[in-house]
Order: C-alpha cells, then structure tokens, then sequence
C-alpha cells in the first residue's frame, strides 16, 4: 500500500492583541488540525493549549533576542510544511500588520507551498479599546494612523511627521524606543497638550498604561518604568479613558459578579 502524500500547506493566523479570548473560531479550527505550529514572542502561550498533539517551535523575535533570523523563519516554515503538512505559523495581532505575513507567504509560495490567512484582532485598534480609547469618534477624529515607530533601517518612520500635522489620531506600534524623538516632532506642532496614552502588554491581566499628555508622557512612562512590548496612541479621543471609566464605575461599582469574571477592580479615587 502506498503510503499517502503529503500535501504542504501553511496557514498564517493572527492570534490577537494578548489575552486569548479575543482569538477568532476560524484560528482555534485551525489550531486544532494542526501538526505543526511555529509561533512568535508576542503570542499568548495560552492559545497553544488549542494544537495540543501539535509539535510547537517557537521562533520569537525581540529587540535584541532573535530566536532566529526572518530569513531562517522562511527555511523553518518550508521544512516543517513538508515534513508535517499541515502547519500553523502564528503571529501576535494580524498576520498583515507590521507582521512580515505577505513576505512569508511570498517565500512558501514560491516553493510551491499552499498558504492561507486566518485575520487576527490588531493591537491597533483592541488595545486602545480595552481601556475605553476610541480610534475613531464623532466631531473629534474622523480617521486614524497605524505606523510603525521603527524602520526596516531602525530609523523613525517619515510617516509620524505627517501623521502629527493632522487631527487623526495616531497609534503607533514598536515605537517606545522612540518615545523621545516623537513627542518632539509633536511639540514642533505646537501639541504640547495633545492627550497621549501608552498601553504595556495591552489586554493582558498584567496591562499597564499611562496617560498624559505630549508634554508630559516621557516622564510618566519613566516613572511607571513601563517598555515594551507598548503602544503609543496620540490624539484628543484618548480623554474618552477617564469618561468611559468614570461611567463604568459609576454603573457597575456594586456589581461583584462583573469584577470577578472580567477581572476589573474598581477605581475608587
């Protein structure tokens, strides 16, 4: 009897902003087909509960911890399709934002190699949202920016120059190593006084933020000693944080039931 072909095929899937309850069905369907899953630093291990007879490899990449380089990251995912078939290569957030996801399937394509996507829920838009910030309201912010804070070069992005001179609001990913340089363009602007949010390990139970303004946020990231992984968010809808909070305690301030079960403890100053 012959044995059965393998037919490769990799499935790049978004995990999501950190806490693994925002993790789509279509990406826990995956999962659990899976016999091979390659997973970056950014991913809740948690997630990988869902591929348990799966052979997990992780291939994280952090300011300078790379497990491995992104060119070995394309060798890995060729010899584990072939070798597994069916592969699961899981990315923090969207696959397609600041992921390098389209250059991986570029690279498995051009083997031969099957590939599909499985959307995750961006950091972008969730992680402002989870403290009550708004990327886009009415009379206030009629679109948004998602830029990169560093380069392929390690250099700012041009971007953030242009993203100041508008009303947008601005989210800005891997970009606290750049804390200084953005409040500077800015306050170049004239926005000393434009609200500022910076959000660690966003959606996590261990998230932390600060919230301040242009003109005052380095020193209270500085005093929270908040790092990365962080994201920025510039601009008036980060005010709706304290209205929202405010509302929500005001409501559900005797609602025990609601803080177990969301892990929220009230803020009584």
């Amino acid at each position: 009897m012959k044995k059965a072909v393998i037919q490769p095929k990799v499935t790049l899937v978004g995990a999501g902003p950190g806490d693994p309850d925002l993790l789509t069905l279509k990406a826990v369907k995956a999962l659990k087909k899976a016999k091979a899953v390659l997973y970056d630093a950014l991913v809740n291990e948690a997630i990988l509960d869902y591929a348990p007879k799966a052979v997990k490899l992780y291939i994280g990449k952090r300011k300078g911890q790379h497990s491995h380089t992104q060119d070995e990251i394309n060798d890995l995912l060729v010899t584990y399709a072939k070798k597994y078939g069916k592969v699961v290569r899981l990315k923090g957030g969207d696959p397609f934002v600041f992921g390098r996801g389209k250059e991986e399937t570029d690279y498995l394509e051009g083997f031969g190699i099957k590939t599909a996507i499985i959307p995750g829920i961006t950091s972008a838009i969730a992680v402002p949202a989870s403290i009550g910030i708004p990327v886009t309201q009415r009379k206030m912010a009629q679109s948004f920016w998602v830029i990169t804070g560093t380069t392929s070069s390690r250099t700012l992005s041009p971007d953030i120059k242009l993203a100041a001179q508008s009303t947008a609001t601005v989210v800005i990913l891997m970009g606290m190593s750049k804390l200084p340089e953005i409040m500077t363009i800015y306050k170049n602007c004239n926005k000393q006084d434009t609200p500022v949010a910076v959000i660690q390990n966003g959606t996590k139970k261990e998230a932390r933020q600060a919230i301040g303004t242009v003109s005052n946020i380095e020193q209270l990231v500085k005093e929270k000693q908040l790092a990365a992984p962080a994201i920025i968010i510039i601009g008036e809808v980060v005010n709706g944080h304290k209205s929202l909070l405010t509302y929500f305690n005001e409501q559900f301030l005797e609602d025990e039931f609601i803080y177990q079960n969301l892990d929220i403890e009230p803020i009584l100053a």
